[in-house]
């Protein structure tokens, strides 16, 4: 399980003094990001080497709001992954009360530069393995 930190900023927030929910998604990607680069697998590199990451879904459940100045402990967790597409595991909790405010997944593949699938295993082995390894001990993790 991977944790992100953050902190909720004012611009994040809405008229009911909330961040907003759209903001959730970006925190996932923020964590995501995050993970993929402590892992060896930064995403500014793979773009420049042509590998393309879009998001193929994302679903957001909202439990406790987050207001402005609370800091939020995202954790991550790599659920799936084939060499073809990944699929994370969010849950969102505010990190003094524990209380948590989302729960959620992203599912994402990957692409060369004209949109044309790629598989990592065949075409980036380095990315293939170290992913593969974060699934591995993910799932060896819950047995």
């Amino acid at each position: 399980m991977y944790k992100y930190l953050r902190t909720a900023n004012y611009y994040e927030t809405d008229k009911m003094g909330i961040v907003h929910h759209s903001n959730h998604i970006r925190f996932f990607e923020e964590a995501r990001i995050s993970f993929m680069n402590s892992i060896g697998c930064d995403v500014g590199e793979m773009e420049a080497r042509g590998i393309i990451i879009p998001n193929v879904d994302a679903y957001a459940k909202y439990q406790n709001p987050i207001k402005f100045g609370d800091t939020v402990e995202i954790e991550l967790r790599l659920e799936s992954f084939n060499g073809a597409k990944m699929r994370y595991e969010y849950t969102v909790r505010e990190r003094e009360s524990g209380k948590t405010s989302a729960t959620g997944h992203t599912t994402h593949c990957f692409v060369d530069e004209a949109f044309r699938p790629i598989s990592l295993k065949r075409k980036f082995p380095e990315y293939y393995n170290r992913l593969k390894e974060k699934i591995s001990v993910e799932v060896n993790q819950n047995d």
